[in-house]
């Protein structure tokens, strides 16, 4: 089966999956977008073909957009289509999409959050803040980090990252599982001093 029939196929099941999710009954979704109650059935059941004149009052309806019914395959566009989630009060964006290996964020941190909650996980991580003033709590040490400044450390210490201000902070976080370290190239400290 090819990408666009593979694709095409997982319409139905899609989009039974966010109507149920929404407690939306098939006669509620058949009133809200005008399309009878036995189509939306097929559709869903994979008996109907999909069409735009039929998903886009379904988006409409559960007020998504229209790519998240149909999930098109990739067309090779490298760009990253950011879907920010809340997570313990703080906003991620993923910056990668690949699943395993490592894992790129960018993390809004709001300003409330200024108690430590330490936890440990297998992991490594690097955060380097873009704005705002960063707490990092890391096993004994409790550090401020400001703009431009990176850390990286093992996440089976205890760790913790908050507001050191009154200001959300926004980071950068590279993320993967046990022995992956994120390597910076720069120019030895040798070579510097020559310059």
């Amino acid at each position: 089966m090819n990408a666009i029939a593979n694709a095409l196929a997982q319409v139905g099941p899609r989009l039974k999956r966010i109507r149920t999710q929404r407690n939306v009954t098939l006669a509620a979704l058949a009133e809200r977008t005008g399309i009878s109650k036995s189509t939306l059935s097929r559709l869903e059941a994979g008996q109907r073909k999909p069409s735009l004149e039929l998903l886009l009052p379904i988006a409409q309806a559960h007020k998504v957009p229209l790519d998240e019914l149909v999930e098109a395959p990739a067309t090779g566009d490298p760009r990253i289509r950011v879907k920010p989630f809340k997570a313990h009060g703080r906003t991620y964006a993923p910056l990668t999409q690949q699943p395993g290996g490592l894992q790129a964020y960018k993390a809004l941190i709001p300003a409330d959050q200024t108690e430590p909650e330490l936890r440990v996980h297998e992991g490594y991580e690097w955060v380097y803040v873009l704005s705002g003033k960063l707490r990092l709590v890391l096993a004994e040490h409790d550090i401020v980090m400001g703009p431009g400044e990176a850390a990286e450390f093992d996440t089976r210490l205890p760790h913790w990252l908050g507001s050191a201000g009154n200001e959300p902070v926004e980071v950068l976080s590279l993320f993967g599982r046990q022995g992956e370290r994120i390597h910076v190239r720069a120019t030895p400290r040798s070579r510097q001093r020559e310059s």
